[in-house]
């Protein structure tokens, strides 16, 4: 007899000669991200409307409502092309001078505001992650959507400045913009997922990052081009800076969107660069969630 026919100690019995079988273990490896992919995907729709109270509340009762987010990048821009371009000089050794600056700013843009809002992403839905189950790395990936939204408003502008300078032409080197795209995405990615669940343990971390994004904006060859950082730095050191995912994807911007009519001098093997960042990135956003994923058992308890 089982189920309802089975008394209480019939039931003891036969559950008592049975294997033990672990309920609601965790899974590990790949076996636990494609099960944590599936449950984002079967959450898709939540995704969609985190990621708009995203925005919504982000320009809530501004009257310039989305415009805000090209107020910060425009601004740099103007500053940084009057100060280091003409006062400093730095323009007389780059052709278009604002367009190098601002596809530099645009790619970086997204990495930046990946991060620093992914990093915040628990807690700020501290809410939601004590009293609703679901995966919880759909807060920092709703970042990434809030993020992308910017992003693209951003890149309509440097296409019509591309396209009005001379820029723009359409050819291969646009693919550079593509692939600059997809690193900074699984990069940022990786990164704001990983800090998303340490700060939940360490708060100081989103102060950190703050410090530490300005510091790779000034790290990458954004206002300045990549042979001067290579008369200065040493060869270890300068293998460093052109192989890192952030170096990569600036340079893939500007080599699609400014290189091409102002003498623009490519990183070499820039491509096959790009692409190891990348898989290297596929292992790095791998390592990410399943750190992620040990570590928000306890997320409840911490917030």
């Amino acid at each position: 007899m089982t189920g309802l026919q089975e008394s209480p100690l019939q039931r003891a019995n036969r559950l008592s000669t049975e294997p033990w079988q672990q309920a609601g273990g965790r899974s590990s490896g790949v076996t636990g991200t494609v099960a944590s992919v599936r449950e984002i995907w079967e959450q898709r729709r939540l995704l969609r409307l985190l990621t708009g109270r995203e925005l919504k509340s982000r320009y809530k009762d501004s009257a310039g409502g989305f415009l805000w987010s090209l107020a910060k990048p425009l601004t740099q821009l103007f500053i940084y092309y009057l100060v280091i371009g003409q006062f400093l000089g730095a323009a007389r050794g780059i052709e278009n001078f604002a367009i190098y600056i601002f596809a530099g700013l645009t790619i970086y843009t997204l990495f930046s505001e990946i991060v620093g809002a992914g990093t915040g992403s628990i807690i700020a839905n501290a809410g939601l992650v004590k009293k609703v189950y679901l995966p919880r790395e759909i807060f920092p990936l709703a970042a990434v959507g809030s993020a992308l939204f910017n992003f693209a408003v951003q890149f309509v502008i440097l296409i019509i400045a591309s396209i009005v300078v001379g820029t723009l032409s359409f050819g291969p080197q646009l693919l550079f913009g593509l692939g600059a795209l997809v690193l900074i995405l699984i990069w940022g990615t990786a990164v704001g997922v990983l800090l998303a669940a340490l700060n939940v343990y360490l708060r100081d971390i989103q102060y950190l990052v703050e410090v530490v994004l300005l510091l790779l904006m000034w790290a990458s060859p954004i206002l300045y081009s990549w042979q001067q950082a290579a008369a200065i730095l040493p060869q270890w050191l300068l293998e460093i800076y052109v192989n890192s995912p952030i170096t990569l994807a600036v340079l893939g911007f500007q080599e699609a969107f400014w290189s091409e009519a102002s003498n623009g001098v490519p990183l070499p093997h820039l491509a096959i660069r790009m692409l190891i960042a990348g898989v290297v990135g596929l292992v790095a956003l791998f390592a990410a969630q399943r750190v992620f994923s040990r570590l928000q058992g306890d997320f409840a308890q911490e917030l």
